[in-house]
């Protein structure tokens, strides 16, 4: 008859070379399992409709000696019912497994696994923001809760429509740009079997990309610059003065700028293309900056209240310099129309458009803008590595007395020659 286990009898086994089965005799059907590589377990042996059986209990020593024999006993009670401990056991595992499963797949955990995997190995810091931003704001909180496979193609078109009638139509369209890429995303997983977006539509026109600022409107421009002041008066005159994007001078540093040199030098990991990028400083840039407060490290953040984070709120400042715009334009000329809309890349489209009309050579505007491609292609893209810094300097800063006449400044140069090619 097979004696009682103790912890001590436990304890004193030692593994060998097959695995061993040493019953309980305190609990009948009870078997302390011991494998070659030492590993050891609880296990319960019994028949069920005239069958032998085996119900898995767990491991030891997380499972003690009595808990084994509590567990086994429930089991024998469970057969005494006309149940079978083991099947059931495995049908709550399937169960998990499937909870689990189903979980994994919910809309807000893909789109965990979606950033982690796709968006920060793939996209530039800024575009991570973005991305990050709309994920979390726009999608997680009206379908998060959903199992990936469920959303229908009614729910994301309620999605984008309510984001449409907030009113925010480009936010709404950007959204279902996103949600697009990421359902592509799951199908390529084989998380989803079919996109519940095809065939949607983005629910706004988009604004035509030819906006550039009048001559009229740069002025109140300017002038509204200079009502906001810090910190996005001078952030909003260096985007017109330089031509660079808004998260490229929104996050400039006081390390990127040799005033010495009048140049400001981003790195790739700054710059959409992830191409380094000269950017010469005109003198009025240079003015601008060196009127700027240094907060923080002396090498942190030019347009920040605290040196260490870029400054955020450019919703708000823009609406700020819209109204001061509106301001000076009545104070100009009460009867003059509404200005249209404009964003803050229409200023760099200015930029570039006033060069062009100061008979910049497009060349050499792609080289200001750091276009990936644009005048020069092909074969010639390839091996023309010049950098054009010279003519870079010398269309930046035309443009930067251009702007300075407009303002009724002293600009260096021949003022009268470069209104004559603009006009």
């Amino acid at each position: 008859m097979a004696k009682d286990l103790t912890v001590k009898a436990i304890e004193t086994m030692r593994p060998g070379a097959t695995r061993r089965e040493v019953p309980d005799g305190h609990t009948r059907g009870l078997f302390y399992v011991l494998q070659p590589s030492g590993a050891a377990s609880w296990a319960y042996r019994y028949r069920f409709a005239g069958k032998p059986k085996k119900l898995t209990i767990g491991s030891y020593p997380a499972i003690d000696i009595r808990a084994a024999r509590e567990l086994a006993s429930e089991a024998a009670k469970a057969v005494a019912r006309g149940d079978d401990p083991a099947s059931t056991k495995k049908a709550g595992a399937a169960s998990v497994r499937a909870m689990a499963a189903a979980d994994r797949n919910l809309v807000e955990k893909v789109v965990e696994r979606f950033v982690e995997k796709h968006v920060r190995p793939r996209m530039r810091p800024a575009s991570q923001r973005e991305v990050e931003r709309l994920l979390r704001v726009e999608i997680i909180p009206k379908l998060g809760k959903r199992p990936f496979a469920d959303v229908t193609r009614g729910d994301v078109r309620r999605m984008v429509e309510d984001i449409a009638d907030r009113p925010a139509p480009i936010v709404a369209n950007r959204t279902l740009s996103l949600f697009r890429l990421l359902c592509n995303w799951a199908r390529a997983q084989e998380i989803i079997q079919s996109s519940p977006v095809e065939g949607l539509k983005p629910p706004a026109p988009e604004r035509s990309r030819d906006r550039i600022l009048t001559d009229d409107e740069i002025q109140a421009f300017w002038r509204a610059c200079e009502e906001i002041r810090w910190p996005f008066g001078p952030l909003a005159q260096l985007l017109l003065l330089t031509g660079a994007r808004r998260d490229e001078v929104g996050g400039m540093k006081w390390s990127e700028i040799d005033l010495p040199s009048a140049t400001w030098r981003l790195t790739g990991e700054r710059v959409k293309n992830a191409r380094e990028h000269n950017i010469p400083l005109s003198p009025q840039a240079v003015r601008i900056l060196e009127s700027l407060p240094r907060i923080g490290d002396a090498k942190g953040f030019i347009f920040s209240t605290n040196g260490e984070t870029p400054v955020s709120g450019f919703s708000k400042a823009k609406t700020r310099l819209d109204e001061e715009m509106a301001k000076a334009t009545r104070e100009a000329n009460s009867a003059a129309d509404e200005i249209p809309h404009w964003t803050f890349h229409d200023l760099r489209r200015t930029c570039a458009s006033g060069m062009a009309s100061l008979r910049i050579a497009p060349h050499v505007i792609e080289a200001v803008l750091n276009h990936a491609s644009g005048a020069i292609k092909g074969v010639a893209a390839v091996y023309n590595r010049y950098r054009y810094d010279d003519e870079k300097r010398a269309a930046l800063e035309a443009w930067g007395r251009y702007v300075e006449t407009l303002m009724g400044g002293e600009p260096a140069g021949n003022v009268g020659e470069l209104a004559s090619a603009r006009a």
